[in-house]
């Protein structure tokens, strides 16, 4: 009887606790989206350039566009590089940016913490990542011979969380740690030779045997790999997964160090 009310006790705070941390990481989420939509013409760039590099890459090529595997493997590896492209020029530019404008300083005095506003960040970064898929699916279902089984639907949205989630911490992190003309160039920086390496524009079969090498260990390997996988059904060797787990943490960690040293560089 001595041990059943604290214990309960205990459960019920951590409860409150969790659903309080649920709400304010909805709300965050709400609000930034709110934000983001502001700025269409940031959305519409993020949104058409990977349409627009299937329409000029793949379509003209009978070979790839008029094969159902290779046309769909074609659809996901740029699908791959829309969902890294948005999550980081949304969050890594997009954080930098808001740090500048003079209701950050207000922000970070709400007794909130840090869990939520990253929480709502990540949350938006997944809903954007699946709106960046609806150009590509028009361009490739309409004039390729790209097909999405039924089968493949829930596994290619679960890829969409996997793949959002690292490239997500990888834009907040850089969103924390640079001002805004930095983040532009860092994150272009980041971006393009990543994906490059990754396959995101080649099939990594063309690669020589040192890049596909140095390939296998990159984050964009990983989510290439991850959702080629989820909408072809080819086989995922375990290697991409764990890359991808990995960097998920390491950037977890740069996020959370960045975050830390910009609150207590400018809000202490």
């Amino acid at each position: 009887m001595t041990t059943t009310a604290p214990t309960s006790t205990r459960t019920q705070i951590a409860e409150g606790t969790l659903r309080r941390a649920v709400r304010l990481s909805l709300v965050h989420f709400r609000f930034q989206f709110v934000e983001l939509t502001r700025t269409p013409i940031a959305v519409i760039g993020n949104l058409a350039f990977p349409a627009i590099a299937l329409l000029f890459f793949v379509v003209p090529q009978q070979v790839v566009s008029q094969d159902p595997v290779l046309a769909t493997a074609a659809t996901a590896q740029l699908s791959a590089f829309a969902i890294a492209s948005t999550c980081m020029f949304s969050f890594g530019v997009g954080v930098a940016e808001d740090r500048a404008k003079p209701f950050a300083p207000f922000q970070r005095t709400l007794p909130v913490g840090a869990v939520p506003p990253l929480a709502g960040r990540v949350l938006n970064g997944i809903v954007w990542s699946y709106i960046a898929l609806v150009p590509l699916a028009l361009v490739g279902g309409f004039l390729t011979q790209a097909t999405l089984t039924p089968g493949r639907i829930v596994p290619g949205l679960l890829a969409v969380i996997g793949i959002a989630t690292p490239f997500t911490l990888l834009g907040l992190a850089i969103g924390y740690a640079m001002s805004a003309k930095a983040a532009i160039a860092v994150v272009q920086l980041t971006l393009f030779p990543l994906a490059f390496a990754g396959g995101m524009f080649m099939p990594p079969e063309i690669f020589p045997r040192w890049l596909d090498a140095i390939s296998t260990l990159t984050p964009t390997r990983g989510a290439r790999e991850l959702f080629v996988s989820a909408t072809t059904g080819a086989p995922l060797e375990s290697v991409f997964v764990v890359v991808l787990v990995a960097w998920t943490a390491i950037f977890a960690a740069l996020t959370t160090i960045a975050y830390r040293r910009d609150e207590g560089r400018n809000y202490r």
